[in-house]
């Protein structure tokens, strides 16, 4: 089934050769890919189900197929919806790494700081700690354990404790059991590839480099032991002996 428009009104009928596809809010793309979303939803499409046809949209809609088909791609591009060669449109699973260019665009315009950033990632991780503590699997428990100590093992090679510090703040999100927090927290890795080399650095030895590598460990001991409370404080250390170290590089 077809819902109506996502707005109201009748559809705006345009030609079906030689139209100008306009992707701004006075073109008819941006109105087609709003009704597109509101099918998805009042049909309650779930991820990997087929939309309807371009064909059927056309008809559906009042406008060409070349103007669905110009929004289907657009929303592809938001990763709303799948399309691949010789198949129907799918519901996608919603993609972290759109929300994390958003995040680094933010940056780089300086519409937000690194320290804002940091702020927003502090708050969200003592949560997706506290709620992984509670939640968290055996082996969730345990995969996160592992990353805290693929960490201390790789101590001489700077670029391999990133990898497995990054791949622990996302399995703890995962832990959380809420799929927002984790499409959150993945939102933050490119800024946080950034920025990381840098603490890394800032710190004035290897004690104070191993320091943070323990911080680590307790934040996974504590939910490995199941104590929220635990959990929470050893995150918001972690976050603000981060900070401080960024704030002795000069960056924020």
């Amino acid at each position: 089934m077809i819902c109506g428009m996502a707005h109201g009104g009748a559809g705006v009928n345009d030609r079906e050769g030689g139209e100008t596809v306009t992707a701004g809010p006075s073109g008819l793309v941006t109105p087609v890919m709003h009704r597109i979303i509101a099918l998805i939803r009042a049909d309650a499409l779930k991820p990997g189900a087929p939309i309807p046809s371009e064909a059927s949209l056309s008809l559906a809609f009042g406008v060409s197929r070349a103007i669905v088909r110009e929004a289907l791609r657009s929303l592809a591009a938001l990763t709303l919806i799948d399309v691949g060669n010789g198949r129907r449109a799918r519901v996608a699973i919603p993609d972290a790494n759109v929300l994390g260019l958003v995040v680094d665009h933010a940056v780089y315009t300086e519409h937000v700081s690194i320290q804002q950033i940091y702020d927003v990632r502090r708050t969200v991780e003592m949560r997706t700690a506290v709620l992984a503590a509670l939640r968290r699997t055996n082996v969730e428990a345990l995969q996160i354990s592992r990353r805290a100590a693929a960490m201390r093992a790789n101590f001489p090679t700077p670029e391999l404790v990133e990898t497995h510090d990054i791949a622990f703040h996302a399995a703890i999100a995962v832990a959380s059991r809420n799929p927002m927090f984790s499409l959150i927290v993945q939102s933050f890795q490119d800024v946080t590839r950034k920025t990381w080399r840098i603490a890394w650095i800032s710190r004035p030895s290897d004690e104070e480099r191993m320091a943070s590598i323990e911080a680590h460990e307790a934040i996974a001991d504590a939910i490995s032991r199941q104590d929220p409370r635990a959990a929470e404080t050893a995150m918001a250390e972690h976050f603000d002996n981060s900070v401080k170290a960024l704030l002795d590089a000069g960056v924020i």
